[in-house]
């Protein structure tokens, strides 16, 4: 069985979260989520609301009802708990987006410490445009721009490295809209329906964004571990440091594109499960709901 929800949004009550803007990408005519699901919990839950911040209306009653239904054993809708895996776009569907994706703003954190480690670069655009700091330059930055400042600022140093580097920008950064911490600005609402699925099954991110980088504060953010993350990947090399230690060192290649046809092609590849559940909202996410919802009754 499956279920597909288009869910209203507002600011006032996020029901689901809008990937409505990002560069190369395409919005839904309309204010409204594509929700693919396919709902599992716990018959104990069921005696609390398990999703407070849901408006009272048919999307959220929908999602109650199939949960029972397809938690039910013996059941017409039974799902074996085995075959229980949600997954969950990122941005703009658990967190902002707006006005750039938050690992961008990280990329453009990191320039100066890349220009320094490599001096060149200060006369090389798009890098000379951000250590220029004119925004209105900076805006006309085109998909490409930001490609080549990722390619730089995410690799180059041992994975350990970069962890500690995306755990210190977290502990300080700030978004420029909300003043607070990137980690405090979730949905709050897909937040309490990861937290009803996770009594029964898996919930996984599928999301376009880094998978390192996302992998660094998952399991605090939203209680998914670093294993149950898949994104958009880059090439590492192993070796070793100068004490003779073991590493991996983040490459400047593209292993992993975690966008359109590569969402259902890497759950194949690094979950190994069809998906019953599965949460987005943009063209991005188009395949990875089809690939859903493709094959079952």
């Amino acid at each position: 069985m499956k279920l597909m929800i288009l869910v209203q949004r507002s600011w006032s009550s996020v029901i689901s979260a809008n990937r409505l803007a990002g560069h190369g990408r395409r919005r839904f005519g309309s204010p409204l989520a594509v929700l693919g699901l396919s709902l599992v919990a716990s018959m104990a839950v069921f005696a609390a609301d398990p999703l407070p911040s849901w408006n009272e209306g048919p999307a959220k009653q929908s999602i109650v009802e199939f949960v029972k239904a397809t938690t039910q054993e013996g059941g017409a809708q039974f799902v074996s708990p085995t075959e229980r895996i949600a997954t969950f776009d990122q941005d703009g569907t658990l967190w902002v987006e707006q006005p750039l994706y938050s690992q961008l703003f990280y990329c453009l954190s990191r320039v100066p410490a890349a220009v320094q480690a490599r001096p060149e670069l200060a006369h090389v655009e798009p890098f000379k445009t951000v250590l220029a700091g004119d925004r209105a330059a900076m805006a006309k930055l085109t998909l490409d721009d930001f490609l080549k400042i990722a390619m730089v600022t995410l690799s180059g140093m041992p994975t350990d490295e970069f962890k500690q580097q995306v755990h210190e920008w977290l502990a300080k950064a700030r978004d420029p809209r909300w003043k607070r911490p990137f980690t405090e600005l979730t949905y709050q609402p897909m937040k309490e329906v990861m937290q009803y699925l996770r009594d029964n099954d898996k919930t996984y991110i599928v999301s376009g964004g880094g998978q390192d980088f996302v992998r660094v504060y998952a399991e605090d953010v939203y209680g998914v571990p670093p294993e149950q993350v898949v994104g958009s990947a880059g090439a590492t090399e192993y070796g070793y440091d100068k004490s003779g230690k073991p590493e991996l060192t983040k490459l400047p290649k593209m292993l992993l594109n975690d966008n359109d046809a590569g969402k259902p092609e890497n759950i194949y590849l690094l979950v190994g499960r069809q998906p019953y559940a599965a949460f987005g909202n943009s063209t991005g996410d188009k395949q990875m709901l089809e690939y859903t919802n493709s094959g079952r009754s």
